[in-house]
């Protein structure tokens, strides 16, 4: 995970999504607690789009690449219809309905992480102050979860080689690594290929070091650099474990 820079709202959230939120709320304040909720807002193409762009064609979560092989999820960061404190809870409702065209609660998520993992998982460090309703305040809320486009990632969690940790075992890190798998086999080699490759790029590296006369060498070596460079920028996949393992170093 990475810190994601939330763009400009697309508009067809500021219209027709504003509308349906209205008309959400006001059926909840007729009793209603079971809601439908229309993908064709909050995950029409122009939204879809926009997080595209805005996550650089990641997963907010395990930042792996998934515009070229899948669609990718519209994942509501708190869940619309309803919501679990863990795993072993019934689900609870209603969700958080009023945010379900909100572009603040919208990022874009592997399918993966969203439906195998996170689903309707929503923990709190303190479950009873979760808002229920459009009439209490999420910001009283601390979700265990974090929230990428909120929060530095790098202060809750580390990377050892490609392996994620929760930086001095904060209950944040650990519950967003349980939550979303992000130490998940599958990604674990994913990210253990992709560390290969840059090892092998810093041992060229140190190789043309020792080998200051050869030319060829020195031009492999400063290409194998920005490479590197290139490899820790937001638009790179799995940025965040290689920026851990890079250090400082590289700038230095």
């Amino acid at each position: 995970m990475i810190f994601i820079c939330r763009s400009d709202e697309p508009e067809i959230l500021q219209s027709k999504g504003k509308a349906k939120q209205l008309a959400l709320c006001d059926a909840y304040d007729q009793g209603t607690n079971t809601f439908g909720f229309e993908s064709g807002i909050y995950a029409n193409k122009i939204v879809k789009k926009a997080l595209i762009a805005m996550q650089h064609g990641k997963c907010c979560f395990c930042e792996a690449k998934i515009t070229h092989v899948s669609y990718g999820d519209v994942e509501h960061y708190r869940p619309k219809a309803g919501y679990k404190q863990d795993g072993q809870e019934a689900l609870q409702k209603p969700g958080y309905y009023w945010l379900a065209y909100d572009w603040d609660n919208l990022l874009l998520s592997c399918t993966l992480c969203n439906q195998q993992f996170k689903k309707n998982l929503f923990p709190l460090l303190h479950p009873e102050k979760r808002a229920r309703s459009h009439h209490e305040d999420i910001a009283a809320e601390q979700p265990l979860l974090i929230n990428p486009a909120l929060v530095n990632l790098q202060d809750h969690i580390g990377f050892r080689s490609e392996i994620p940790y929760a930086i001095d075992g904060n209950h944040y890190g650990k519950t967003t690594i349980a939550v979303l798998g992000l130490d998940r086999e599958s990604l674990n080699e994913e990210r253990r290929a992709s560390l290969a490759k840059i090892i092998l790029l810093f041992d060229l590296i140190e190789l043309a070091t020792n080998q200051s006369e050869n030319s060829e060498l020195q031009e492999l070596a400063k290409q194998a650099n920005q490479q590197l460079k290139q490899s820790v920028l937001p638009t790179a996949e799995y940025s965040a474990m290689v920026g851990a393992y890079i250090g400082d170093a590289l700038f230095d």
